[in-house]
Protein backbone atom coordinates (compact mmCIF):
# COMPACT_ATOMS: atom_id res chain seq x y z
CA UNK A 1 0.00 0.00 0.00
CA UNK A 2 2.74 2.24 0.87
CA UNK A 3 4.56 1.87 -2.37
CA UNK A 4 1.20 2.41 -4.06
CA UNK A 5 0.84 5.88 -2.51
CA UNK A 6 4.41 6.61 -3.04
CA UNK A 7 3.83 5.55 -7.09
CA UNK A 8 0.99 7.76 -7.25
CA UNK A 9 2.96 11.04 -5.67
CA UNK A 10 5.44 10.10 -7.97
CA UNK A 11 3.45 10.34 -11.31
CA UNK A 12 1.34 13.79 -9.64
CA UNK A 13 5.61 15.19 -9.65
CA UNK A 14 5.52 14.27 -13.54
CA UNK A 15 3.59 17.25 -14.84
CA UNK A 16 3.48 15.95 -18.85
CA UNK A 17 2.30 12.63 -16.98
CA UNK A 18 -0.52 14.16 -14.93
CA UNK A 19 -1.40 15.82 -17.96
CA UNK A 20 -1.43 13.43 -20.11
CA UNK A 21 -3.70 11.05 -17.41
CA UNK A 22 -6.03 13.85 -16.94
CA UNK A 23 -6.16 14.29 -20.78
CA UNK A 24 -7.51 10.14 -20.87
CA UNK A 25 -9.92 10.39 -18.58
CA UNK A 26 -11.66 13.64 -19.15
CA UNK A 27 -11.94 11.91 -23.41
CA UNK A 28 -13.04 8.67 -21.88
CA UNK A 29 -15.69 10.94 -19.44
CA UNK A 30 -17.06 12.19 -22.80
CA UNK A 31 -17.24 8.69 -24.43
CA UNK A 32 -19.41 7.52 -21.40
CA UNK A 33 -21.71 10.49 -21.81
CA UNK A 34 -21.82 10.49 -25.42
CA UNK A 35 -22.97 6.48 -25.35
CA UNK A 36 -25.86 7.77 -23.41
CA UNK A 37 -27.66 10.25 -26.04
CA UNK A 38 -30.12 8.97 -27.71
CA UNK A 39 -30.92 8.96 -31.20
CA UNK A 40 -33.30 12.28 -32.11
CA UNK A 41 -36.39 10.99 -33.38
CA UNK A 42 -36.40 7.76 -30.70
CA UNK A 43 -38.84 7.18 -27.82
CA UNK A 44 -36.06 6.09 -24.65
CA UNK A 45 -39.13 4.75 -22.72
CA UNK A 46 -39.86 2.37 -25.60
CA UNK A 47 -36.78 0.50 -26.30
CA UNK A 48 -37.44 -2.38 -24.05
CA UNK A 49 -37.30 -5.32 -26.55
CA UNK A 50 -33.53 -3.76 -28.10
CA UNK A 51 -32.01 -3.74 -24.70
CA UNK A 52 -33.14 -7.47 -24.35
CA UNK A 53 -31.80 -8.06 -27.35
CA UNK A 54 -28.41 -6.70 -26.43
CA UNK A 55 -28.22 -8.84 -24.15
CA UNK A 56 -27.17 -12.18 -25.41
CA UNK A 57 -25.82 -13.55 -28.66
CA UNK A 58 -23.42 -12.30 -30.60
CA UNK A 59 -25.69 -8.66 -30.62
CA UNK A 60 -24.64 -8.97 -27.03
CA UNK A 61 -21.63 -8.61 -27.62
CA UNK A 62 -21.41 -5.99 -30.23
CA UNK A 63 -23.21 -3.96 -27.37
CA UNK A 64 -20.52 -4.87 -25.02
CA UNK A 65 -17.82 -2.85 -27.25
CA UNK A 66 -19.51 -0.22 -27.52
CA UNK A 67 -20.33 0.02 -23.95
CA UNK A 68 -24.05 -0.75 -23.98
CA UNK A 69 -24.82 2.53 -26.51
CA UNK A 70 -25.89 -0.51 -29.08
CA UNK A 71 -28.85 -1.49 -26.54
CA UNK A 72 -29.50 2.15 -25.76
CA UNK A 73 -30.30 3.53 -29.30
CA UNK A 74 -27.33 6.31 -28.50
CA UNK A 75 -25.55 8.25 -30.67
CA UNK A 76 -22.56 6.31 -30.26
CA UNK A 77 -24.62 2.50 -31.16
CA UNK A 78 -22.09 1.27 -33.47
CA UNK A 79 -19.04 2.38 -31.66
CA UNK A 80 -15.57 2.13 -33.01
CA UNK A 81 -15.91 -1.53 -34.83
CA UNK A 82 -16.77 0.16 -38.05
CA UNK A 83 -13.03 1.92 -38.23
CA UNK A 84 -11.79 -1.97 -36.85
CA UNK A 85 -13.12 -2.94 -39.69
CA UNK A 86 -11.43 -0.40 -41.87
CA UNK A 87 -8.26 -1.09 -40.64
CA UNK A 88 -8.63 -4.46 -41.12
CA UNK A 89 -9.45 -4.32 -44.59
CA UNK A 90 -6.37 -2.04 -45.82
CA UNK A 91 -4.03 -4.57 -43.57
CA UNK A 92 -5.72 -7.43 -45.50
CA UNK A 93 -5.32 -5.34 -48.81
CA UNK A 94 -1.72 -4.43 -47.70
CA UNK A 95 -0.93 -8.18 -48.07
CA UNK A 96 -2.59 -8.25 -51.87
CA UNK A 97 -2.37 -5.16 -53.68
CA UNK A 98 0.53 -3.76 -55.04
CA UNK A 99 0.03 -0.28 -54.01
CA UNK A 100 -0.89 -0.43 -50.62
CA UNK A 101 2.41 -2.69 -49.99
CA UNK A 102 4.06 0.91 -51.78
CA UNK A 103 2.75 2.98 -49.37
CA UNK A 104 3.39 0.70 -46.31
CA UNK A 105 7.20 0.62 -47.39
CA UNK A 106 7.14 5.12 -47.87
CA UNK A 107 7.77 5.38 -43.87
CA UNK A 108 5.77 8.48 -42.59
CA UNK A 109 4.14 9.74 -45.41
CA UNK A 110 2.67 6.10 -46.49
CA UNK A 111 1.64 5.70 -42.91
CA UNK A 112 -0.50 9.12 -43.26
CA UNK A 113 -1.64 8.32 -46.48
CA UNK A 114 -3.06 5.03 -45.15
CA UNK A 115 -4.44 6.08 -42.08
CA UNK A 116 -6.35 8.97 -44.49
CA UNK A 117 -7.70 5.75 -47.05
CA UNK A 118 -8.59 3.83 -43.58
CA UNK A 119 -10.76 6.71 -42.27
CA UNK A 120 -12.65 7.28 -45.66
CA UNK A 121 -13.62 3.43 -45.36
CA UNK A 122 -14.45 3.71 -42.11
CA UNK A 123 -17.57 6.58 -43.50
CA UNK A 124 -18.30 3.76 -46.04
CA UNK A 125 -18.88 1.06 -43.87
CA UNK A 126 -20.41 3.24 -41.03
CA UNK A 127 -22.78 4.39 -43.51
CA UNK A 128 -23.53 0.82 -44.42
CA UNK A 129 -23.79 -0.66 -40.94
CA UNK A 130 -25.88 2.80 -39.85
CA UNK A 131 -28.37 1.47 -42.74
CA UNK A 132 -28.42 -2.29 -41.34
CA UNK A 133 -29.04 -0.80 -37.64
CA UNK A 134 -32.05 1.29 -38.76
CA UNK A 135 -33.81 -2.20 -40.45
CA UNK A 136 -33.27 -3.93 -37.20
CA UNK A 137 -34.96 -0.41 -35.38
CA UNK A 138 -37.74 -0.58 -37.49
CA UNK A 139 -38.21 -4.18 -37.21
CA UNK A 140 -37.46 -4.62 -32.97
CA UNK A 141 -39.01 -1.39 -31.89
CA UNK A 142 -40.70 0.86 -34.46
CA UNK A 143 -43.56 2.06 -32.06
CA UNK A 144 -40.60 4.09 -30.57
CA UNK A 145 -39.71 5.92 -33.73
CA UNK A 146 -41.89 9.39 -33.31
CA UNK A 147 -40.77 10.73 -36.74
CA UNK A 148 -41.03 10.50 -40.77
CA UNK A 149 -39.61 6.96 -41.38
CA UNK A 150 -38.03 8.37 -44.32
CA UNK A 151 -36.54 11.54 -42.22
CA UNK A 152 -35.29 9.31 -39.45
CA UNK A 153 -33.76 7.01 -41.98
CA UNK A 154 -31.81 9.67 -43.40
CA UNK A 155 -30.66 11.63 -40.11
CA UNK A 156 -29.92 8.54 -38.11
CA UNK A 157 -27.42 7.61 -40.72
CA UNK A 158 -26.25 11.07 -40.50
CA UNK A 159 -25.91 10.77 -36.82
CA UNK A 160 -24.57 7.32 -36.49
CA UNK A 161 -21.62 7.97 -38.79
CA UNK A 162 -20.58 11.26 -36.91
CA UNK A 163 -20.72 9.40 -34.26
CA UNK A 164 -18.61 6.97 -34.87
CA UNK A 165 -15.95 9.55 -36.40
CA UNK A 166 -16.35 11.20 -33.19
CA UNK A 167 -15.11 8.34 -31.53
CA UNK A 168 -12.52 7.44 -33.70
CA UNK A 169 -11.32 10.98 -33.47
CA UNK A 170 -11.37 10.67 -29.39
CA UNK A 171 -9.34 8.00 -29.55
CA UNK A 172 -6.86 9.21 -31.89
CA UNK A 173 -6.43 11.53 -29.04
CA UNK A 174 -5.93 9.84 -26.18
CA UNK A 175 -3.27 7.72 -28.20
CA UNK A 176 -1.29 12.00 -29.20
CA UNK A 177 -2.39 13.74 -25.79
CA UNK A 178 -3.42 11.18 -23.43
CA UNK A 179 -1.36 7.40 -21.89
CA UNK A 180 -2.03 4.32 -23.72
CA UNK A 181 -3.81 3.32 -26.48
CA UNK A 182 -6.93 5.48 -27.53
CA UNK A 183 -8.98 2.58 -29.87
CA UNK A 184 -8.35 0.13 -27.48
CA UNK A 185 -8.86 1.98 -24.39
CA UNK A 186 -12.22 2.75 -25.63
CA UNK A 187 -13.10 -0.66 -26.32
CA UNK A 188 -11.72 -2.03 -22.96
CA UNK A 189 -13.88 1.15 -21.40
CA UNK A 190 -17.06 -0.47 -23.07
CA UNK A 191 -16.11 -3.72 -21.69
CA UNK A 192 -15.42 -2.56 -18.29
CA UNK A 193 -19.11 -1.02 -18.10
CA UNK A 194 -20.76 -3.94 -18.41
CA UNK A 195 -18.63 -5.99 -16.13
CA UNK A 196 -20.30 -4.64 -12.51
CA UNK A 197 -24.11 -5.25 -13.95
CA UNK A 198 -23.51 -8.88 -15.12
CA UNK A 199 -21.34 -9.64 -11.93
CA UNK A 200 -23.92 -8.23 -10.09
CA UNK A 201 -26.66 -10.72 -11.83
CA UNK A 202 -24.78 -13.29 -11.70
CA UNK A 203 -24.11 -13.16 -7.85
CA UNK A 204 -28.28 -12.81 -7.64
CA UNK A 205 -28.90 -15.74 -9.42
CA UNK A 206 -26.19 -17.54 -7.17
CA UNK A 207 -27.90 -16.34 -3.87
CA UNK A 208 -31.49 -17.30 -5.77
CA UNK A 209 -30.43 -20.90 -6.21
CA UNK A 210 -28.14 -21.40 -3.00
CA UNK A 211 -25.10 -22.31 -4.97
CA UNK A 212 -22.62 -19.44 -3.45
CA UNK A 213 -20.06 -22.81 -3.68
CA UNK A 214 -20.15 -22.06 -7.84
CA UNK A 215 -19.79 -18.58 -7.80
CA UNK A 216 -16.74 -19.40 -5.26
CA UNK A 217 -15.36 -21.88 -8.45
CA UNK A 218 -16.58 -19.68 -10.99
CA UNK A 219 -14.50 -16.68 -10.08
CA UNK A 220 -11.60 -19.32 -9.19
CA UNK A 221 -11.46 -20.13 -12.58
CA UNK A 222 -12.24 -16.73 -13.64
CA UNK A 223 -8.79 -15.91 -11.92
CA UNK A 224 -6.57 -18.76 -13.27
CA UNK A 225 -8.22 -17.82 -16.90
CA UNK A 226 -6.54 -14.30 -16.29
CA UNK A 227 -2.88 -15.27 -15.22
CA UNK A 228 -3.12 -17.78 -18.24
CA UNK A 229 -3.56 -15.09 -20.63
CA UNK A 230 -1.81 -12.85 -18.62
CA UNK A 231 1.44 -15.51 -18.99
CA UNK A 232 0.36 -15.97 -23.18
CA UNK A 233 0.60 -12.29 -23.57
CA UNK A 234 4.05 -11.58 -21.98
CA UNK A 235 5.14 -15.50 -23.10
CA UNK A 236 9.03 -15.33 -25.11
CA UNK A 237 11.58 -17.48 -26.40
CA UNK A 238 14.90 -15.77 -26.59
CA UNK A 239 17.14 -16.59 -29.36
CA UNK A 240 21.01 -16.18 -28.41
CA UNK A 241 22.81 -13.70 -30.20
CA UNK A 242 26.41 -13.69 -30.65
CA UNK A 243 28.25 -10.00 -31.60
CA UNK A 244 31.53 -10.16 -32.93
CA UNK A 245 34.32 -7.61 -31.60
CA UNK A 246 34.55 -3.92 -33.36
CA UNK A 247 36.69 -1.48 -32.48
CA UNK A 248 35.76 2.02 -33.41
CA UNK A 249 38.11 4.72 -32.67
CA UNK A 250 39.23 4.13 -29.08
CA UNK A 251 36.46 1.97 -28.05
CA UNK A 252 35.59 -1.70 -28.64
CA UNK A 253 31.88 -2.49 -29.64
CA UNK A 254 30.44 -6.19 -29.23
CA UNK A 255 32.24 -9.65 -28.21
CA UNK A 256 29.25 -10.40 -25.65
CA UNK A 257 26.38 -12.80 -26.60
CA UNK A 258 22.74 -11.29 -26.45
CA UNK A 259 19.29 -12.71 -26.63
CA UNK A 260 16.31 -11.59 -28.80
CA UNK A 261 12.81 -12.24 -27.42
CA UNK A 262 10.40 -13.56 -29.92
CA UNK A 263 6.97 -13.46 -28.80
CA UNK A 264 4.75 -16.73 -28.77
CA UNK A 265 1.86 -14.87 -28.67
CA UNK A 266 3.42 -12.05 -31.33
CA UNK A 267 0.05 -10.94 -32.65
CA UNK A 268 -1.46 -10.50 -29.12
CA UNK A 269 -5.62 -9.76 -29.63
CA UNK A 270 -5.66 -8.71 -33.07
CA UNK A 271 -6.67 -12.20 -34.56
CA UNK A 272 -9.70 -12.47 -32.18
CA UNK A 273 -10.29 -8.83 -33.44
CA UNK A 274 -9.81 -10.29 -36.56
CA UNK A 275 -11.97 -13.71 -36.48
CA UNK A 276 -14.65 -11.62 -34.41
CA UNK A 277 -15.40 -8.77 -36.94
CA UNK A 278 -15.80 -11.83 -39.73
CA UNK A 279 -18.14 -13.85 -37.09
CA UNK A 280 -19.90 -10.59 -37.43
CA UNK A 281 -20.88 -10.24 -41.11
CA UNK A 282 -24.05 -12.81 -40.79
CA UNK A 283 -25.54 -10.96 -38.42
CA UNK A 284 -24.84 -7.52 -39.64
CA UNK A 285 -26.30 -8.94 -43.08
CA UNK A 286 -29.48 -10.59 -41.71
CA UNK A 287 -30.22 -6.92 -40.00
CA UNK A 288 -30.84 -5.85 -43.71
CA UNK A 289 -33.65 -8.77 -44.08
CA UNK A 290 -35.02 -9.08 -40.51
CA UNK A 291 -38.38 -11.56 -42.15
CA UNK A 292 -36.12 -13.42 -44.44
CA UNK A 293 -36.07 -17.00 -43.42
CA UNK A 294 -33.06 -18.26 -44.90
CA UNK A 295 -31.13 -14.91 -43.74
CA UNK A 296 -32.06 -15.11 -40.29
CA UNK A 297 -31.34 -19.15 -40.23
CA UNK A 298 -27.94 -18.25 -41.37
CA UNK A 299 -27.87 -15.45 -38.28
CA UNK A 300 -29.38 -18.06 -35.87
CA UNK A 301 -26.12 -20.45 -36.21
CA UNK A 302 -23.30 -17.60 -36.54
CA UNK A 303 -25.30 -15.29 -33.61
CA UNK A 304 -25.15 -17.46 -30.79
CA UNK A 305 -21.42 -17.96 -29.16
CA UNK A 306 -22.41 -21.17 -27.63
CA UNK A 307 -23.13 -22.58 -30.38
CA UNK A 308 -21.05 -25.51 -31.67
CA UNK A 309 -20.92 -24.25 -35.32
CA UNK A 310 -19.90 -20.90 -33.84
CA UNK A 311 -17.09 -22.21 -31.87
CA UNK A 312 -15.46 -24.34 -34.47
CA UNK A 313 -15.47 -21.74 -37.35
CA UNK A 314 -14.24 -18.70 -34.39
CA UNK A 315 -11.44 -21.07 -33.60
CA UNK A 316 -10.38 -21.76 -36.90
CA UNK A 317 -10.53 -18.31 -38.14
CA UNK A 318 -7.79 -17.65 -34.78
CA UNK A 319 -5.66 -19.80 -35.60
CA UNK A 320 -5.49 -18.66 -39.34
CA UNK A 321 -5.77 -15.15 -38.82
CA UNK A 322 -2.99 -15.88 -35.77
CA UNK A 323 -0.36 -17.08 -38.41
CA UNK A 324 -1.32 -14.27 -40.74
CA UNK A 325 -0.75 -11.38 -38.29
CA UNK A 326 2.40 -12.76 -36.92
CA UNK A 327 3.78 -12.47 -40.42
CA UNK A 328 2.75 -9.08 -41.34
CA UNK A 329 4.42 -7.93 -37.74
CA UNK A 330 7.62 -10.41 -37.61
CA UNK A 331 9.95 -9.94 -40.68
CA UNK A 332 12.61 -12.58 -39.98
CA UNK A 333 14.77 -11.31 -43.22
CA UNK A 334 15.00 -7.59 -42.21
CA UNK A 335 16.01 -9.45 -38.77
CA UNK A 336 19.05 -11.70 -39.97
CA UNK A 337 19.55 -8.05 -42.05
CA UNK A 338 19.90 -6.05 -39.38
CA UNK A 339 21.70 -8.92 -37.33
CA UNK A 340 24.61 -8.93 -40.39
CA UNK A 341 24.75 -5.24 -40.61
CA UNK A 342 26.06 -5.12 -36.62
CA UNK A 343 28.61 -8.27 -37.11
CA UNK A 344 25.71 -10.12 -35.33
CA UNK A 345 25.16 -14.09 -35.62
CA UNK A 346 23.23 -17.08 -34.23
CA UNK A 347 25.87 -20.00 -32.92
CA UNK A 348 25.70 -22.77 -35.19
CA UNK A 349 23.88 -20.67 -38.16
CA UNK A 350 24.88 -19.05 -41.13
CA UNK A 351 24.41 -15.15 -41.59
CA UNK A 352 21.73 -13.67 -44.30
CA UNK A 353 19.53 -16.23 -45.58
CA UNK A 354 20.15 -18.76 -43.21
CA UNK A 355 19.59 -17.10 -40.35
CA UNK A 356 16.02 -15.63 -41.67
CA UNK A 357 15.30 -19.16 -42.09
CA UNK A 358 16.30 -20.30 -38.88
CA UNK A 359 14.13 -17.43 -37.35
CA UNK A 360 10.98 -17.93 -39.17
CA UNK A 361 11.28 -21.69 -38.53
CA UNK A 362 11.11 -20.88 -34.53
CA UNK A 363 8.49 -18.51 -34.93
CA UNK A 364 6.39 -20.98 -36.36
CA UNK A 365 6.99 -23.29 -33.90
CA UNK A 366 6.42 -21.14 -31.39
CA UNK A 367 3.51 -19.66 -32.98
CA UNK A 368 1.53 -23.12 -33.15
CA UNK A 369 0.75 -23.16 -29.48
CA UNK A 370 0.16 -19.95 -28.98
CA UNK A 371 -2.52 -19.95 -31.65
CA UNK A 372 -4.11 -22.90 -30.19
CA UNK A 373 -4.20 -21.53 -26.90
CA UNK A 374 -5.40 -18.53 -28.22
CA UNK A 375 -8.23 -20.24 -30.17
CA UNK A 376 -8.86 -22.18 -26.48
CA UNK A 377 -9.27 -18.87 -25.29
CA UNK A 378 -11.64 -17.10 -27.50
CA UNK A 379 -13.97 -20.05 -26.82
CA UNK A 380 -14.15 -20.13 -23.55
CA UNK A 381 -17.73 -18.11 -22.57
CA UNK A 382 -19.22 -21.27 -24.46
CA UNK A 383 -17.58 -23.50 -21.92
CA UNK A 384 -18.76 -20.99 -18.85
CA UNK A 385 -22.07 -20.88 -20.14
CA UNK A 386 -22.00 -24.69 -19.63
CA UNK A 387 -21.32 -24.56 -16.60
CA UNK A 388 -24.42 -22.46 -15.91
CA UNK A 389 -22.86 -18.76 -15.70
CA UNK A 390 -24.79 -15.98 -17.03
CA UNK A 391 -24.33 -15.21 -20.97
CA UNK A 392 -23.16 -11.67 -20.27
CA UNK A 393 -20.61 -12.56 -17.13
CA UNK A 394 -19.76 -15.42 -19.56
CA UNK A 395 -18.01 -13.33 -22.13
CA UNK A 396 -15.10 -12.22 -19.45
CA UNK A 397 -14.03 -15.94 -19.57
CA UNK A 398 -12.22 -15.50 -22.56
CA UNK A 399 -12.50 -13.94 -25.98
CA UNK A 400 -12.16 -10.88 -26.90
CA UNK A 401 -13.35 -9.36 -23.64
CA UNK A 402 -10.13 -10.95 -21.87
CA UNK A 403 -7.70 -10.37 -24.04
CA UNK A 404 -8.23 -6.65 -24.59
CA UNK A 405 -8.77 -6.10 -20.95
CA UNK A 406 -5.31 -7.74 -20.47
CA UNK A 407 -3.50 -6.44 -23.25
CA UNK A 408 -4.98 -2.89 -22.66
CA UNK A 409 -3.77 -2.70 -18.85
CA UNK A 410 -0.58 -4.32 -19.55
CA UNK A 411 0.08 -1.56 -22.51
CA UNK A 412 -0.79 1.07 -20.32
CA UNK A 413 0.65 0.49 -17.31
CA UNK A 414 4.03 -0.36 -19.14
CA UNK A 415 3.37 3.54 -21.09
CA UNK A 416 2.98 4.78 -17.12
CA UNK A 417 6.18 2.91 -16.14
CA UNK A 418 8.26 4.24 -18.89
CA UNK A 419 7.54 7.65 -17.74
CA UNK A 420 8.57 7.04 -14.19
CA UNK A 421 11.80 4.98 -14.87
CA UNK A 422 12.46 8.06 -17.99
CA UNK A 423 12.75 10.37 -14.61
CA UNK A 424 14.54 7.99 -12.40
CA UNK A 425 11.25 7.04 -10.26
CA UNK A 426 10.60 3.37 -9.80
CA UNK A 427 8.51 1.40 -11.84
CA UNK A 428 4.97 0.41 -11.08
CA UNK A 429 6.59 -3.22 -10.63
CA UNK A 430 9.85 -3.58 -8.28
CA UNK A 431 10.99 -7.62 -9.21
CA UNK A 432 10.90 -6.73 -13.32
CA UNK A 433 9.55 -4.18 -16.08
CA UNK A 434 6.02 -4.98 -17.15
CA UNK A 435 5.94 -6.07 -20.95
CA UNK A 436 3.02 -5.08 -22.84
CA UNK A 437 1.82 -6.03 -26.54
CA UNK A 438 3.20 -2.64 -28.25
CA UNK A 439 2.51 -4.71 -31.71
CA UNK A 440 -0.97 -4.80 -30.68
CA UNK A 441 -1.82 -1.49 -29.34
CA UNK A 442 0.11 0.16 -32.39
CA UNK A 443 -2.65 -1.69 -34.56
CA UNK A 444 -5.97 -1.38 -32.44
Amino acid sequence: MKGLIETIRNIMKIEDLKTRITNTLLLILIYRVGSYVVIPGIDPAALDNLTAQGQSGLLGLVNMFAGGAFSRASIFALGIMPYISASIAIQLLGMAIPYFQKLQREGESGRKKITQITRYLTVVITFAQASGYIVNLNFTVGDAIIINPTLFWLSTTIVLTAGTIFVMWLGEKITDRGIGNGISLLIMIGIIAVLPQALAQEVASRFTDGAMIMLIIELAILVGVVIATILLVQGTRKIPVQYAKRIVGNKQYGGVRQYIPLKVNAAGVMPIIFAQALMFIPATVAQFFPESDTWQGISAAFIDFASLPYNITFAILVILFTYFYTALIVNPVQMADDMKRNGGFIPGVKPGKKTAEFIDSIMSRITLPGSIFLAFVSIMPAFAMLMGVNTQFATFYGGTSLLIMVGVVLDTLQQIESHLLMRHYDGLMKSGRIKGRAAVGASV
